[in-house]
């Protein structure tokens, strides 16, 4: 995740670097650290940031649409992110189905998945 990520996300949920970094249990000075560029943000840290966002769009009540219908998926039912429908959340499940994540690592998945619509979506 680069800085301007982390920032803008930061800001979408209305919080300070104070209490963001109560809210991700970190402290303040690694948060200053992750939006200066002075360390990378760990991806435990990215994920949780990218669900809490999610969370804070799906409370708007409009539904996200499932990525095995963006994506017109042919392997939706090998798919972990069908079996447990969270086809809004494919990039916080492990071991999906599509072609471009099958097979590998969640640091690989995620490289691919912070380039992906599903993802980006969050961000608007």
């Amino acid at each position: 995740m680069e800085k301007e990520a982390f920032v803008t996300i930061r800001k979408k949920l209305n919080r300070t670097q104070k209490q963001l970094a109560e809210l991700l249990g970190v402290s303040l000075k690694a948060i200053h650290s992750y939006e200066q560029g002075w360390r990378k943000i760990p991806l435990h840290i990215e994920r949780q940031l990218w669900f809490l966002i999610y969370q804070k769009k799906n409370q708007t009540g409009k539904k996200l649409q499932p990525c095995w219908e963006r994506k017109s998926c042919e392997m939706k039912d090998e798919c972990p992110a069908w079996e447990f429908q969270c086809g809004d959340m494919c990039w916080f499940v492990c071991g999906t189905k599509c072609d471009c994540t099958k097979d590998i690592d969640v640091r690989d998945k995620m490289e691919i998945c912070r380039k992906c619509k599903i993802l980006k979506t969050l961000l608007k």
